[in-house]
């Protein structure tokens, strides 16, 4: 059983290209990404509104795309493409997600997986950020 770590995107952006790890520069995007490589996972993935499923370190341009703005049908149709990345990277039965993302970035991903925590669910964004930075200094 693979660990993997799950991080949506945010709005927050360099305005230039980056590597996907450095291109979201909020500070929640900045603790999921340190909490979500505290927990030495086997892989970390970005959610993109975009782009869908990125690797860390591929080269990507910002962009001005939300779950949040689109209908529902929208939504699950960009859950569908990613999950058929998702499918190339690991085993949705028996593989392990942890998301760090919100509601709309997980609502229609879930039900294809078996095994995956919600460490963040239910937190006012302030709450998030406290719960992270305590973490990551324990």
């Amino acid at each position: 059983m693979k660990k993997i770590v799950l991080i949506s995107c945010v709005s927050k952006k360099k305005p230039h290209t980056a590597k996907a790890e450095d291109l979201y520069i909020s500070p929640l995007f900045r603790l999921n990404l340190q909490y979500a490589k505290s927990l030495k996972p086997d892989s970390i993935f970005i959610l993109s509104a975009k782009y869908g499923l990125l690797e860390l370190d591929q080269e990507i341009m910002p962009y001005d795309v939300t779950l949040n703005d689109m209908p529902s049908a929208q939504v699950k149709a960009w859950a569908e493409k990613l999950i058929e990345q998702l499918r190339k990277q690991a085993d949705l039965q028996h593989d392990q997600f942890i998301f760090l993302a919100g509601e709309r970035y997980r609502k229609y991903l879930t039900p294809y997986l078996t095994f995956y925590l919600i460490p963040l669910q239910g937190l006012t964004i302030g709450k998030q950020l406290h719960y992270l930075t305590t973490r990551l200094h324990e």
